[in-house]
């Protein structure tokens, strides 16, 4: 058993999750990942009756759901997902938001690679990989780990029956209500990422970037994009959360024979990154207004909503850069939910989705 949960990932990843994020203690005894998802609980059972939970397991070495341990473990996922896969797409992302800064020099998808090869060389298509990553790493520990915890607490609040009979609205309530905390931290790092990435010899990268922001336009400057930045990450979140937790659902209920528990890792991880994939093209389209409005404040100093409305025009708002960003989201959203549930399967907890949301037992 041991040598299959390390095949779930790969070995280079296994090695620093186990010496770099200290869950050693907590998997110690555990050479079993048996399965503890929704789907498992007898419906004879009187948990089944009075509602949907999720068992608390309380074997050593295991992590108990819904303790600090749990949302620790939520969290450290959701820092490895959205870090690495944001620097990861780096090249499309600066090609996009040039994209919809410059649209006259930077026309398509393929035109706008080559301008920026032409002009920059290999270096230009990773131009702010660092604010890139260090901030959607705070980002992405925000969203996951708040996810995981508003869920719980707005299901607790529903109780069992509400909590199954208006799952969707949980879904959507605990996703948005991470991501107004995550965006805050965010905000700054995509401030220095924009100008890095579309204004040449504004800086190398974070080092000098942020404080010369900070020297220009003071703190504030940092957050200006904090409002378009909420507008585009909120409903981006929704979608992607309670999106992916319906189609992960559907799948187990109609593409799936196999009930979720008899579903072999590999098998739930595969639905994870195509539940993913699925639910990121459907952000990208919700979100890509917002990302524009974003794209345009953080470029152009003293510009306000208005102005980029005027200049790019509403359907520019909502087309400009889309078919890139649709491909990058997609990719992007799926591979995070792969390495999210790689991350949870790997310390002994279930994948996620694939039932209502837990309830609290009376």
């Amino acid at each position: 058993m041991e040598n299959s949960r390390q095949s779930l990932i790969p070995s280079f990843l296994y090695s620093s999750f186990k010496n770099g994020f200290g869950f050693e203690h907590l998997t110690e005894n555990q050479r079993s990942l048996s399965d503890s998802s929704p789907s498992s609980v007898s419906a004879s059972s009187p948990v089944a009756r009075s509602g949907f939970v999720v068992p608390a397991p309380s074997e050593p070495g295991r992590i108990k759901m819904f303790s600090p341990a749990y949302y620790a473990a939520c969290t450290a996922g959701g820092t490895l997902a959205c870090g690495i896969t944001h620097m990861a797409v780096t090249p499309l992302d600066v090609v996009k938001c040039n994209m919809q800064i410059d649209p006259a020099k930077y026309k398509s998808i393929s035109s706008g690679f080559g301008v920026l090869l032409k002009e920059q060389g290999v270096r230009g298509f990773y131009k702010g990989w660092a604010p890139t990553f260090l901030g959607y790493s705070l980002q992405g520990a925000g969203k996951y780990g708040f996810y995981e915890f508003f869920k719980k607490t707005y299901s607790d609040i529903a109780g069992p029956e509400y909590a199954t009979k208006y799952k969707t609205l949980i879904y959507l309530a605990g996703s948005a209500s991470a991501e107004v905390i995550a965006d805050v931290a965010l905000c700054p790092f995509e401030a220095v990422k924009v100008r890095v990435q579309t204004q040449p010899g504004f800086a190398r990268g974070l080092s000098d970037g942020l404080p010369k922001i900070v020297k220009a336009e003071g703190v504030a400057g940092l957050f200006k994009g904090l409002g378009p930045l909420w507008g585009r990450q909120i409903p981006y979140t929704m979608m992607k959360f309670a999106s992916f937790e319906t189609i992960v659902e559907m799948m187990y209920k109609y593409a799936i024979p196999t009930p979720k528990d008899q579903c072999s890792k590999s098998t739930q991880l595969g639905v994870s990154f195509a539940g993913g994939y699925v639910a990121g093209i459907f952000c990208a389209v919700v979100s890509h207004p917002a990302d524009n409005l974003v794209s345009f404040l953080n470029n152009a100093q003293g510009a306000t909503v208005g102005d980029a409305v005027k200049k790019l025009g509403v359907w520019g708002l909502f087309t400009r850069g889309l078919p890139l960003r649709i491909v990058m989201i997609g990719t992007l959203t799926g591979v995070q939910w792969g390495i999210y549930d790689s991350f949870k399967v790997y310390v002994g907890l279930p994948t996620t989705g694939g039932a209502p949301p837990p309830a609290a037992t009376e």
